[in-house]
Order: structure tokens, then C-alpha cells, then sequence
């Protein structure tokens, strides 16, 4: 993840967290694997109880990533909503319920003065992956404080 003094961008504000994602994950798959492999064959108590100790492992990393995720959304959601109530024009301000949380997702990091026109834009034409969304963005303000 890009930090405050370097910028951020379309191409760089995915975060990363090297500890979650590089080490703790691949540990996590390998031992479920490992311990679903060695499970064939030899049905024990202690090997099936591994097995599923593996599969249960990786479900809660799987649901921590996205629990998390969900709660972030519902954040930007509020605050993108707040924002929009100060910044669109009248006409617009009717709208904001038009919006779903992907396409709230995209436009948090429009700057201020181009949100209006590239909010107006999303609606009107439809667009509804947050990703496209952030491709159309000109003047990037970074989200630093994500999870």
C-alpha cells in the first residue's frame, strides 16, 4: 500500500498486508491441504479431526477478510452519502439513493470538485463496477486509513 508521502493511485491503492496475505494465508492453505492429504487413507479420529481443524482454519480467515471488507463498505457508504449531501448539485442530491454501495465504492476517491460531473456520469450511463468507476477518475484523493 502506497503511503501518504508517496501518493496513491488507480494503480497502486489496493492494500496489502504482507503478514496476512504472504505469510499467514499460504500457511494457513498448506496445512489445510496437508491435512486433507493426509487424510486418504487413514480415516483416524486425530486425522479427520486435522482435516477438519484445516478446512475451519481457512473458512476463518476467509470470513475475517470479508467480515472486515463488509464493515468498510458500510463506513464508505455513510460517508460517501455525507459527502454527496454537500457536494452534488440539488438536482443530484434527489439521486443519491441511486447509487449502490459498488458504485459508492468508486467514487470515494474522486476529488471534490470532480465527484458532481463524474457522479452525474455514473448514474447516467449506468456504470456499476467500482473499478471502472475509478478508471474515470482524474484527480485521485487516497484512502489511507483502510482495513
Amino acid at each position: 500500500m502506497a503511503d501518504a508521502s508517496s501518493g496513491q493511485d488507480f494503480g497502486n491503492h489496493t492494500k496489502w498486508v504482507p503478514a496476512y496475505h504472504f505469510i499467514a494465508s499460504p500457511i494457513l492453505l498448506v496445512n489445510a491441504v496437508w491435512a486433507l492429504y493426509s487424510m486418504v487413507g487413514i480415516w483416524t479420529f486425530d486425522a479427520v479431526l486435522n482435516a477438519l481443524m484445516g478446512v475451519a482454519l481457512v473458512i476463518t480467515w476467509l470470513y475475517a477478510r470479508l467480515f472486515a471488507l463488509g464493515a468498510q463498505d458500510r463506513v464508505i457508504r455513510l460517508e460517501m452519502r455525507l459527502r454527496m449531501k454537500e457536494l452534488l448539485p440539488h438536482d443530484l442530491q434527489g439521486r443519491i439513493d441511486q447509487f449502490t454501495p459498488q458504485q459508492m465504492v468508486g467514487l470515494r476517491f474522486a476529488g471534490d470538485a470532480e465527484l458532481p460531473d463524474l457522479a452525474r456520469k455514473v448514474l447516467d450511463e449506468q456504470i456499476t463496477s467500482a473499478t471502472s468507476i475509478k478508471r474515470e477518475i482524474q484527480d485521485w484523493q487516497g484512502d489511507y486509513y483502510r482495513v
